[in-house]
């Protein structure tokens, strides 16, 4: 087993493998991290009774964080100071949700509303969750950022995904899965839930009868499908429609779910199946999921910098830059993350250059050389 983390610029995909296999994936953007785990000393904004809960302005935020009245923090008031923890991202156009339990007794004294600890970084949180596992490296700037008791297991490689680690990350960009037995899933993410329909395959040629093929089919594709609600970071509602099986034969497959699901560390529940047929899960909203993180402004110019550094990554420097002829908006991110520009000098050996181009749509961008 390893922990393998592929730099680019403005970006680190993280990848736990075994042999063959993919077992978790995180997307580490140092200078835009989602917060989870930040402690902060933070003011109080306004009680809304209605909403059951507080809005609390957190310091260095844009928009203020979400405290519920079950964290017991009793009556507050306007302009009142609190510790609280950041235990869900910003997503889906809502808030950071926060918590006022189990924070750890050695936090900073003071009044003023500040950032006292930042929450680890997604290698760290993998690094915790495979203690035994080496973790390897292509990029040396990323372990002056974490903590010394990591170094030991640190290793250094040109190139931290091999070909098939890459296709399989790859693959999670895909809305259509390929599972066992020549069957595929259709993921759908919308603001309100996530569905998922399986289609059948090589169950068509089985010679046993319909639902008794049916029912195997599901049943060895299910566990794979229910891995990439973890590996994609699917959360909230989801409903799940499984292949051609009689709805009155899928409650054979509630052992299946059950055990697939327990693998999980956020622990989703799975509540049975509607009328309809359907699986219902619901797995628990902490980290943003990753078709948010890749199909957001900043995600796609990010695979684009990837997509170019590939292109010179290894090649010997000839010292001629690169322009990135920008759109105002995607010049707008340039501009506040300067780090993505340093990072693509680091790691290709070429200055890169970002200069407006008045005839590029807002958020368009083309590569090219001066």
């Amino acid at each position: 087993m390893r922990i393998c983390a592929s730099s680019s610029p403005g970006e680190v995909r993280i990848a736990v493998t075994d042999r063959d296999s993919l077992l978790d994936f995180a997307l580490w953007r140092p200078d835009m991290a989602d917060g989870v785990g930040d402690i902060y000393r933070a003011r109080v904004s306004a009680h809304v009774p209605a909403l059951g809960g507080t809005f609390i302005t957190l310091p260095g935020l844009e928009h203020a964080g979400f405290l519920p009245d079950s964290e017991g923090l009793g009556p507050l008031t306007q302009g009142q100071t609190v510790l609280v923890s950041v235990t869900r991202s910003a997503q889906g156009g809502k808030g950071v949700r926060l918590g006022a339990r189990n924070l750890p007794p050695d936090l900073p004294g003071g009044s003023e509303p500040s950032l006292l600890r930042c929450g680890p970084t997604p290698l760290e949180r993998l690094a915790r969750s495979y203690p035994d596992a080496p973790i390897v490296l292509d990029d040396a700037a990323i372990a002056a950022a974490l903590p010394a008791n990591l170094h030991p297991r640190l290793t250094r490689s040109g190139a931290a995904f091999d070909s098939d680690i890459r296709a399989r990350v790859d693959a999670l960009e895909d809305p259509v899965v390929a599972l066992p037995g020549g069957m595929s899933a259709s993921i759908t993410p919308t603001p309100a839930l996530v569905a998922i329909d399986m289609d059948g395959g090589a169950a068509s040629m089985d010679r046993r009868p319909k639902q008794t093929a049916q029912f195997a089919a599901n049943r060895d594709a299910l566990p794979d499908l229910l891995r990439q609600l973890r590996l994609r970071n699917l959360s909230g509602a989801i409903i799940v429609d499984v292949a051609g099986l009689a709805i009155r034969k899928r409650r054979a497959l509630t052992e299946t779910v059950e055990t697939v699901l327990k693998e999980d560390p956020l622990r989703p529940r799975f509540l049975g199946f509607t009328a309809l047929g359907l699986a219902e899960i619901v797995r628990p909203r902490v980290h943003p999921p990753l078709h948010e993180l890749l199909h957001s402004p900043e995600g796609r110019v990010l695979s684009a910098l990837r997509g170019q550094m590939q292109v010179y990554r290894g090649m010997p420097p000839t010292g001629q830059p690169v322009t990135l002829a920008c759109g105002h908006a995607i010049m707008r991110l340039m501009q506040a993350h300067p780090g993505w520009v340093a990072d693509f000098v680091r790691l290709t050996g070429r200055v890169l250059h970002p200069v407006t181009d008045p005839a590029l749509p807002a958020n368009g961008w083309r590569f090219g050389h001066d």
